[in-house]
């Protein structure tokens, strides 16, 4: 028997963007680039998703021309002719399987430590060159490095709309380089890049208009924001929505047309008193559609290791509260991650009501490129 999976199945349309549902496939971090190539294996992972009906694809994690934007070996890059020439043959293999496809656009700052690959010599660069509250790691970003990277991420996503990518969405979550400049924590700048909310914002802003103005008014800009850190899984940027409203607003301003609230568990409220996840306050303070996510299928977070199998990680982690929360338009796009990542067909199987068919999550998907 089918499960009823309502607005799931809906389409969504945003200026050009028309999507079949509104099911994405979350960014993550894959290493099976060599030499930041995305080669024949990346483009018939992401093909095998989208013939398995996702509606709206987003890459994982692709680096931006900076020479610190990268803290890992194979992970994929977002420049060079050849790089480029891979993620074209992608572009084109999930729109024959009728999907959508964006690149997340990336840099991780100080998460980067010197002596990795690529780029060996070159250090973590970052707001105040902590890559933790007290935690000192590379360099201080001087107001140059600071117009550098925003014009790679203009770069990127002039780069992506030529190569016939539906939209992107620039990665600012989970204490990399754009959440560095956004956490109190790590940012400890006494120029008009630091200090109050206004002011961390600014180099957010910036990249955002930035990347507006090189690719004009009606391509989709998707910002992904957390307000948990793999430094700090208790850290928040905002507080109450009155701080998360003004959060918010300089961004929309600037030119994002989607909110990807990153959290990790979906069915958690955000403030007390309320009900909303981090995505049903973005979407309420803002009027802006946005995309919930956090361990759609899994019944324990990806931080414990532990997950359920097969049909008991469908029951137990929300399918039912999650149709009903997108009922409600709390949220208008779910991503779903890990579960996509060990069963492309989950979505189907899914709507289907095969659970018994599921491949549980385990973290060996990690380590494959299926």
């Amino acid at each position: 028997m089918s499960m009823n999976l309502g607005p799931m199945f809906e389409p969504f349309e945003l200026n050009h963007l028309k999507l079949r549902n509104r099911v994405a496939m979350a960014p993550m971090t894959r290493k099976f680039s060599p030499g930041g190539v995305p080669g024949e294996n990346v483009e018939d992972y992401y093909r095998r998703r989208a013939e398995a009906g996702i509606g709206l694809i987003i890459t994982e994690g692709t680096t931006v021309n900076h020479p610190a934007a990268s803290a890992y070996p194979d992970v994929p890059h977002f420049h060079g002719d050849d790089a480029l020439a891979g993620w074209k043959k992608v572009v084109d293999a999930v729109h024959e399987a009728g999907g959508a496809i964006f690149p997340q656009l990336w840099h991780v700052g100080a998460v980067r430590q010197e002596g990795t690959e690529p780029n060996p010599t070159v250090p973590g660069y970052s707001p105040s060159g902590l890559f933790a509250p007290g935690k000192p790691n590379g360099k201080a970003m001087t107001k140059e490095d600071i117009q550098d990277v925003i014009t790679a991420f203009g770069d990127a996503a002039q780069d992506a709309k030529a190569l016939g990518f539906d939209g992107v969405e620039i990665h600012g979550a989970h204490g990399y380089l754009l959440d560095q400049f956004l956490w109190e924590g790590t940012n400890q700048r006494d120029d008009e890049y630091g200090g109050s909310m206004e002011n961390r914002l600014r180099f957010v802003v910036e990249i955002v208009e930035e990347v507006r103005h090189r690719v004009g008014p009606d391509f989709p800009i998707m910002l992904r924001f957390s307000q948990w850190k793999q430094q700090d899984y208790e850290a928040r940027l905002a507080n109450t929505p009155d701080e998360l409203a003004a959060f918010l607003k300089p961004l929309v301003d600037a030119g994002v047309d989607i909110f990807h609230a990153s959290t990790r568990r979906f069915w958690e409220p955000e403030f007390e008193g309320s009900d909303l996840n981090l995505a049903g306050w973005t979407q309420k303070l803002t009027g802006v559609p946005t995309m919930s996510v956090g361990s759609v299928g899994l019944t324990e977070d990806f931080i414990s290791g532990t997950f359920a199998s097969k049909k008991e990680a469908v029951e137990k982690a929300g399918i039912d509260e999650l149709v009903e929360r997108m009922n409600r338009h709390e949220f208008e796009l779910i991503a779903v991650g890990r579960a996509l990542l060990q069963d492309p067909e989950w979505l189907t199987k899914v709507r289907d009501g095969r659970l018994d068919d599921l491949a549980p999550f385990a973290k060996k998907s990690l380590s494959t490129l299926y």
